[in-house]
């Protein structure tokens, strides 16, 4: 059993001092099946902790479902992890940020109108209760005090960014030792956010990724005793959609790790590996502008997205073994990938007309949103019938967060919150005609109060100054394409349309899917859900794990919102394409 404790000096475990080196890997953003390959590689680099958040809305998806099974099988990770030798830092939230969707927090909270996130909102906190109680009661034989990997649990998530209550963070503490926590408990601030962040008796951490002996002196000046701990050592970024693929030079970070390193601190590399937002899970960010992150999290990490090792694994490396023992074997080498050019995807199904297969519709007088229809990622299909032909002004007060309108299933336009857009114009051509407002979640707002983040279309919608009453509010949450209708085509369908091909393997491995071409949608190998796709980049290519191939036929389906490539194929490329590294 190996406990960790914290006294004036700093960390010890099994009363020996200890550093903490510790490296990032979500189990939620990497397969299963890869996980032990991720740990393995952690312990080569010189780490001998790994951290990871838990995303609430995944485990719980609706408030009497709990979920800890598959890519959501947390013992089994930390089983993983302690048989590679290796600590864990856990981060349950309950809000996570993360660039992941909501920061964690699941959508059903929002169903609730008036309801106030992070806060001691008496409804928020039965629900994070709750939370705790279903996912800590099965974790107990995993903490450090049972002999289990995990040294330490945080409490919430950068709070001091977000509000100064502290009796909201005491009762988080007391939730979490009530589920039987208990192993150390720590927050973690940026330098600035310590005071409002922190709590008393509790280990408080600093998040930062430059400036590290500066950084670290607003952390000592914070708490004159005790361990120095950065939570979150930043050595890379995300994307976002319309941006350019972020990078940092391996050796600037390396540098900055000696640093804090040399001032006798701790850190945990956020990340180590980044993985993916597989499906619709990316989150977003809202500083007055709404701004989606992209599917890959590869962070610019000593493990790409791939989970090979970049430069920064060897510079890391180097840097680790001056303060810590670094295992003797090699860097892993870059592990083979799968090549396979213009599958072609020759069977369609327009959404249009197969929406009915796809969710159940909803009669309401005004527009519902994703929340009040219980539905967490995807698209809501909108539709209503117009009583007037002519010309006509469409004002939606609320995208969320892109809107494709049809006439009688013909395209009129697109609106998108990120630049802003509600209005519409347009020639109505009869009488009767069907509006369509196809709107898709491009990822709920993970930071600053814009979590309150509420899907679809949550306003008014008018017509010519009349609000349109009267609709249907079909819930397309595509975890199931089962019930679409393929048919071979020999011309690419117009308006939002599913293509499907095959494709024979005679073994796998990792693959990067290149869309060229085509427009913006999602992707799906053998039911399992890629992610987004969007020619607006930087993101060009889709990571394929090995584990989702098989040996014989395979399928592939995308969804296209637009354009597809006019020959309908696709590639697979042993290289992945994230964007230019500058604007």
């Amino acid at each position: 059993m190996s406990v960790l404790q914290i006294d004036d000096g700093g960390f010890r475990l099994d009363g020996e001092p200890f550093r903490v080196l510790s490296g990032g890997l979500h189990y939620f953003r990497v397969h299963p099946a890869q996980w032990a390959d991720r740990l393995r590689k952690a312990r080569l680099m010189g780490l001998n902790t790994v951290e990871t958040y838990v995303p609430w809305n995944l485990h719980q998806p609706r408030p009497d479902r709990f979920r800890m099974d598959g890519g959501l099988d947390l013992p089994a990770f930390l089983g993983l992890a302690a048989a590679e030798g290796l600590h864990v830092l856990l981060r349950p939230g309950p809000y996570i940020c993360a660039e992941w969707e909501g920061g964690g927090l699941p959508s059903w909270l929002l169903e609730q109108p008036d309801i106030r996130l992070r806060t001691r909102d008496p409804r928020y906190l039965a629900a994070v209760d709750d939370y705790f109680t279903r996912l800590l009661t099965p974790l107990q034989s995993c903490f450090a005090t049972r002999g289990g990997p995990v040294l330490a649990v945080q409490v919430e998530n950068e709070y001091g960014a977000y509000g100064d209550d502290s009796a909201y963070l005491e009762h988080l503490a007391g939730s979490l030792r009530r589920c039987g926590v208990d192993v150390p408990l720590f927050t973690c601030d940026q330098p600035a956010d310590l005071e409002r962040g922190g709590l008393p008796g509790v280990l408080a951490t600093a998040n930062f990724g430059s400036r590290s002996t500066q950084n670290l002196a607003a952390l000592r000046a914070h708490r004159p005793t005790g361990p120095l701990l950065s939570t979150e050592f930043w050595i890379g970024w995300f994307d976002r959609w319309g941006g350019h693929h972020v990078v940092r030079d391996p050796d600037q970070a390396a540098q900055e790790l000696d640093e804090a390193l040399a001032a006798g601190a701790s850190v945990n590399l956020y990340m180590f590996h980044g993985g993916t937002n597989f499906g619709f899970t990316n989150g977003a960010n809202d500083k007055h502008t709404y701004r989606p992150t992209v599917t890959s999290y590869d962070y610019d990490a000593p493990l790409d997205e791939a989970g090979d090792p970049t430069e920064k694994f060897t510079a890391f490396r180097e840097v680790i073994a001056k303060y810590a023992p670094v295992p003797a074997e090699p860097v892993p080498a870059r592990a083979d990938k799968l090549s396979l050019s213009a599958v072609a995807l020759d069977e369609s199904a327009g959404l249009l007309d197969w929406a009915p297969s796809l969710g159940d519709a909803v009669e309401s007088l005004n527009p519902l949103t994703m929340e009040q229809l219980r539905q967490d990622f995807g698209f809501v299909l909108y539709e209503t019938v117009l009583a007037a032909a002519g010309p006509a002004l469409l004002e939606l007060e609320q995208v969320r967060d892109r809107a494709q309108v049809f006439l009688d299933g013909r395209s009129v336009g697109v609106l998108e919150r990120e630049n802003h857009e509600h209005a519409l114009s347009f020639t109505v051509p009869r009488a009767g005609c069907v509006l369509s407002v196809l709107v898709e979640n491009q990822g709920r707002v993970n930071y600053g109060p814009g979590i309150h983040d509420r899907k679809g279309l949550p306003g008014r919608v008018v017509l010519d100054g009349t609000e349109l009453v009267g609709w249907t509010n079909r819930p397309l949450p595509l975890t199931s394409l089962d019930g679409l209708g393929f048919a071979a085509t020999t011309t690419a369908p117009t308006g939002p349309s599913f293509h499907r091909g095959t494709f024979e393997l005679s073994g796998t491995a990792d693959t990067f899917l290149h869309l060229d071409g085509w427009t913006k949608g999602s992707a799906w190998i053998n039911g399992f859900a890629l992610g987004r796709y969007w020619s607006r980049g930087p993101q060009r290519s889709l990571y394929v794990p090995a584990p989702v191939l098989r040996e014989g036929t395979n399928e592939i389906v995308v969804l296209e919102l637009h354009a597809a490539h006019r020959a309908r194929t696709v590639d697979f490329r042993e290289t992945h394409d994230l964007g230019p590294t500058d604007e």
